[in-house]
């Protein structure tokens, strides 16, 4: 039988287009983009608690969110390029709705930043007052917030104070001061029978007046009250005084002694072994990331072998599981080297323990999953920062 032209040009035409047609599926599988968005997240936030990649694809839609710039200009060329004909909708945050109100500054002594918008979820970490703070988006009565150790989770909205890039910058720019007791008060008089707010050690405010023994000060959401000159410092002049010499980093370490082991706690008020040691550096001037298992990627290796001799004070012990066949090695502990055998940390509370046998302080369960130690004073990386430069945060 033979096929008019017409009729040959027509199921030509239809070939090539079913040709294309499976050609751009095969092209754009499911698998293709899934994969595709794994490469991406691996690159650019291979840790969900410092980068924020959530891309997801269901059907021809690709949707999600995240705050890597670059990570979605990256993968939005590459869809480009594979001719990619579903539809992607991926917001880059901080969101639109905040209307550039997307920089904040904690306003409680110590803020609870969880894992989820709810009371009830873990606690991630915490954060003092004073302390700079990215937001990324709202949810309710909720923002999701990254701290200036790049930990990404969520804060009441009472926590904080939003502000936009000119309010930032003036608070950025006002005098301020630091509060060097452990645990005191804003007051609303010179009578102290009643305060504004509670504090403790690191916590920053504005300062308003300066009055023999009383600092009139303003909070970060602007409330105002009293505090004792003997319980404050200026900041300037404390930032130039810090020094993570032995006798600083033991003398606070030690002044936390005691102190109720909070997981995800960062303050006198409850603290866990890694809020400790990042603790412990941060009111000497440095700022280190906020895990175990972030710390441990920090400076250099000084033993992996229980060879205390080569230890200096500062240094950071690390303990868990090591490596086998099966699983990676899971850092589950840490805490900080005083001389003499001995390190402190934060397990069940602050306590000291050691490694030599006759000390009534030895431990042999820690002793049981030391892993290695890492020093971290004196030791340039990108992931370590001063106080100063902390409190700058958010760039603007």
């Amino acid at each position: 039988m033979r096929i008019s032209k017409p009729a040959l040009y027509y199921f030509t035409c239809l070939m090539l287009a079913f040709t294309g047609f499976f050609s751009c599926q095969e092209k754009n599988s499911h698998a293709d983009i899934e994969a595709l968005i794994q490469e991406i997240k691996e690159a650019y936030a291979p840790d969900k608690r410092v980068a924020l990649w959530d891309v997801n694809i269901e059907g021809n839609q690709i949707s999600g969110e995240t705050d890597q710039a670059e990570a979605l200009e990256k993968f939005r060329l590459a869809l480009q390029e594979k001719e990619y004909a579903g539809e992607e909708s991926i917001t880059l945050l901080p969101h639109a709705d905040l209307e550039e109100k997307n920089q904040a500054v904690v306003t409680i002594s110590v803020a609870n930043i969880r894992s989820a918008p709810k009371h009830s979820a873990e606690l991630a970490t915490q954060a003092l007052m004073g302390t700079p703070v990215k937001v990324l988006k709202q949810d309710g009565g909720w923002y999701l917030i990254q701290t200036p150790d790049a930990y990404i989770s969520w804060v009441d909205a009472a926590g904080i104070a939003l502000m936009d890039a000119s309010s930032f910058q003036e608070w950025q720019s006002s005098e301020k001061i630091i509060f060097t007791q452990l645990n005191g008060f804003v007051y609303e008089n010179e009578s102290k029978d009643s305060w504004v707010s509670d504090m403790v050690a690191g916590n920053i405010l504005e300062v308003i007046e300066k009055r023999g023994q009383w600092v009139a000060v303003r909070l970060p959401d602007g409330r105002k009250g009293l505090v004792l000159a003997s319980d404050v410092m200026d900041f300037e002049a404390w930032k130039n005084s810090r020094n993570l010499s032995a006798e600083n980093l033991i003398q606070t370490a030690k002044s936390m002694m005691g102190s109720p082991y909070l997981w995800g706690g960062t303050s006198i008020k409850g603290i866990d072994c890694s809020g400790f040691t990042k603790t412990i550096f941060y009111l000497n001037g440095q700022v280190i990331p906020r895990d175990a298992s972030q710390q441990i990627h920090e400076g250099e290796l000084v033993d992996d072998s229980k060879d205390w001799s080569n230890l200096e004070v500062g240094d950071l012990l690390f303990f868990g599981e090591k490596a086998t066949a099966d699983k990676k090695e899971r850092i589950v502990h840490v805490g900080m080297w005083i001389g003499d055998n001995t390190f402190i940390h934060s397990r069940g509370l602050v306590r000291i323990s050691s490694f030599d046998e006759d000390s009534p302080y030895y431990d042999e369960y820690e002793l049981n999953r030391y892993l290695r130690t890492k020093r971290v004073v004196g030791k340039e990386n990108p992931n370590i920062n001063s106080v100063e430069s902390s409190l700058l945060f958010p760039k603007i």
